[in-house]
């Protein structure tokens, strides 16, 4: 950046068609492609350029042969106009949604394991409010929900700040721990057990979370300790839906948040196993970003959330 430049500076001087240059260089690689897509000429978009490197006052690409290759400055830039471009995202949404004569529109995203509990009650208590609210749920792994709360597709992320994401560009309130429990279908001849290790588990075959899941990891990491080696057959799937259909269907073994395995054990759709994985997740949290308005309603959703459980904010 330009010496002595500030904020206020930045905002005067920049400009959103810098921002979607930017953007769309990054989407495509090349400047020309860039240039297409916003409906601009070559030279015009090497000039943009230019001046906004010119106001930040530092180089944000390298020639890379046909291609420009970002630098450190470029990389940094990104990411906050990544930030900006999904509050600008946001805005859009929640103010197309109130054109349209509703409430409004929240879009909230969650880890499974606060799907029973957290998520549910705070959305029967927000509807109870707010029935005229259009409200959208996306139920997905933290990784997945961090890439979306970033270009503006959700307002509030109910997960973990997985690697990648700086915790100063988040604001982050604990809510829960999520502990597991081992599952097998109610026809599962160990159903019903009531002494087993994990070691008695190993050579049955497995339904797991994919590679590099917080849950997945977790349990890798059991096995490890009591040294074990990890089940060689097995089915890998993030569906929960999935799961519980192998579960029903074979004499698989899977590992689910407890939260989600009791109410399913209560209707008879699995059967919870005595075995005890030592090892936790990390607490999950409520995310926002930081810099990006909340409507009245998510901060109200926000609030149901943090409200202890059965009890109204």
């Amino acid at each position: 950046m330009a010496e002595g430049l500030t904020g206020a500076q930045l905002l005067n001087r920049l400009r959103l068609r810098q921002v979607a240059l930017l953007l769309a260089l990054r989407q495509h690689g090349t400047l020309g492609a860039a240039a297409s897509q916003l409906g601009m000429t070559q030279p015009a978009a090497t000039k943009m350029l230019h001046e906004l490197e010119a106001t930040l006052g530092c180089r944000l690409f390298e020639r890379e042969g046909r291609g420009l290759r970002p630098t450190a400055a470029g990389h940094t830039v990104y990411g906050h106009f990544d930030g900006l471009h999904g509050s600008i995202e946001a805005l859009a949404r929640a103010l197309e949604a109130l054109q349209r004569g509703g409430a409004g529109r929240l879009s909230v995203g969650s880890i499974l394991a606060s799907s029973p509990a957290w998520l549910t009650q705070a959305v029967a208590r927000m509807k109870r409010e707010q029935p005229g609210l259009e409200l959208v749920i996306a139920v997905e792994t933290s990784d997945r929900l961090m890439e979306q709360l970033e270009r503006g597709e959700l307002d509030i992320v109910i997960g973990r700040l997985v690697e990648g994401y700086a915790h100063e560009d988040y604001r982050c309130e604990l809510l829960d721990t999520e502990p597991l429990s081992v599952v097998v279908g109610p026809q599962h001849p160990l159903a019903g057990k009531r002494r087993l290790a994990l070691a008695d588990l190993a050579d049955q075959p497995w339904v797991l979370q994919p590679r590099n899941s917080p849950m997945r990891e977790v349990l890798e990491r059991e096995f490890r300790l009591q040294g074990i080696d990890a089940p060689r057959n097995r089915v890998e799937t993030a569906s929960i839906m999935t799961t519980t259909s192998l579960l029903t269907e074979t004499d698989a073994v899977a590992v689910m948040p407890t939260s989600v395995a009791r109410p399913y054990a209560s209707h008879g759709m699995v059967a919870i196993l005595p075995v005890k994985i030592v090892q936790q997740l990390e607490p999950f949290s409520t995310i926002v970003r930081q810099g990006r308005a909340l409507s009245p309603s998510a901060q109200r959703f926000l609030d149901l959330l943090r409200a202890p459980q059965g009890q109204a904010a």
